[in-house]
């Protein structure tokens, strides 16, 4: 095991050194001169060369990014050109809201999706599973800006049950507060995640369904609510822990439309800031530490495999 996560650790190098050359250039490549955030009209030319000399934009692209993966290797992720600050700072002081809100809305995620889709593969195109599969086209086709701006509208606007942005009242500091402006912006990652585990969970457990482990443990008198909890869920998990592979990068990278849509101080909202101004270095930052939560999950995913399913490591 130890040789296996080596080696998928050695492979992921080249991996993310390719992800740092093709987000690099695409940054480069966008319309735009980050230089203008900091132009005034009472500015000659001079003045603005030497602001695009003093962040070394100056330099042919290849230098920019040879500088930049230096200092990277060096534990420095550049200064924020709109923000003035280093930006390993920003990402440090952005990761705790949004590791709360993405871990919160993954967790919940799962315990609800797992029981609704084993339930509504057990009853298989009956009106239960019917309905089910209905709420989840729902989920997986409607924008979450609009959903979350509904949300808004009803609870915050019309019911001022819940506040409607940020992540905190001005003067309040108590945990209920930090729930109560979390409540719709995860209710909106639920609604999307949800509708979309339950596709794969679902085709998962009508497969398993129908093997024929789940029919002998019929003849051996099992109700179908003990089949489902001691047999069949254990091979469910297999989609499970993929879907937790592919969501680690979300809680580092966040819900960009989400986090905007509310207002909520995460990486998220950072990043479009960061796009809007052209930061490149808040982006590279942020595109860095996703690839690099990526690998994490895909490798986490492989070893769990081989935890849920021993048959898997005789394949390595």
């Amino acid at each position: 095991m130890q040789k296996y996560i080596v080696r998928r650790v050695l492979q992921a190098i080249p991996l993310l050194f390719f992800i740092s050359i093709v987000s690099f250039a695409l940054i480069k490549l966008a319309p735009g001169d980050p230089v203008n955030s900091f132009v005034t009209p009472d500015m000659n030319k001079e003045d603005v060369e030497r602001i695009r000399e003093s962040l070394g934009l100056n330099l042919p692209v290849y230098m920019q990014y040879w500088i930049w993966l230096k200092n990277v290797f060096m534990g420095n992720l550049g200064f924020s050109l709109s923000n003035h600050r280093p930006v390993l700072t920003l990402i440090v002081e952005r990761l705790p809201a949004t590791i709360g809100l993405m871990g919160a809305a993954l967790l919940l995620s799962l315990l609800i999706s797992v029981p609704l889709s084993m339930y509504a593969a057990s009853r298989k195109n009956r009106p239960v599973d019917r309905a089910l599969g209905l709420v989840s086209y729902i989920g997986i086709s409607i924008p979450s800006f609009w959903f979350g701006i509904m949300l808004i509208y009803l609870f915050a606007v019309k019911l001022n049950w819940l506040p409607s942005m940020g992540m905190r009242t001005i003067g309040v500091d108590s945990v209920w507060d930090v729930l109560k402006h979390g409540i719709l912006p995860c209710t909106v990652l639920c609604f999307m995640n949800v509708s979309v585990y339950m596709r794969y969970i679902r085709s998962n457990t009508i497969s398993q369904l129908e093997e024929d482990y789940v029919q002998i443990q019929y003849a051996y008198g099992s109700t179908q609510g003990t089949v489902l909890r001691r047999h069949v869920l254990k091979n469910v998990l297999l989609p499970i822990i993929t879907i937790l592979g592919m969501s680690f990068p979300e809680l580092i990278a966040g819900a960009f439309i989400t986090e905007s849509v509310f207002s909520w101080p995460g990486m998220g909202s950072l990043g479009i800031t960061a796009v809007f101004a052209l930061d490149y270095p808040v982006i590279m930052g942020i595109t860095m530490f996703s690839s690099v939560m990526l690998v994490i999950g895909n490798l986490a995913a492989d070893v769990l495999y081989g935890v849920v399913d021993p048959r898997i490591k005789t394949m390595r």
